[in-house]
């Protein structure tokens, strides 16, 4: 996946996220299935995140960027911000 298609996963993330906040508004989703869609969307992003600083940084490196490879969710929620 290309720095392009990273960022186009990410918009489509963010996307779903404000979807999921409208239908709460409206009532068509239950608070509790809001945090479960939405925790499975923070990690999805947190895990795009990581890839592109992994391209970056393999790049900015003189590195292949093509060689990042997307980390498993639980390892990369343990990243400190």
């Amino acid at each position: 996946m290309d720095e392009k298609q990273i960022l186009q996963q990410v918009q489509a993330l963010v996307d779903q996220e404000h979807e999921l906040r409208e239908r709460v508004q409206h009532g068509k989703l239950a608070p509790e299935e809001e945090q479960r869609q939405l925790r499975r969307l923070e990690e999805a992003l947190d895990q795009c995140w990581d890839l592109l600083r992994q391209r970056r940084a393999r790049r900015d490196a003189g590195e292949d960027p093509d060689q990042a490879v997307a980390r498993p969710a639980d390892e990369v929620d343990s990243y400190q911000q």
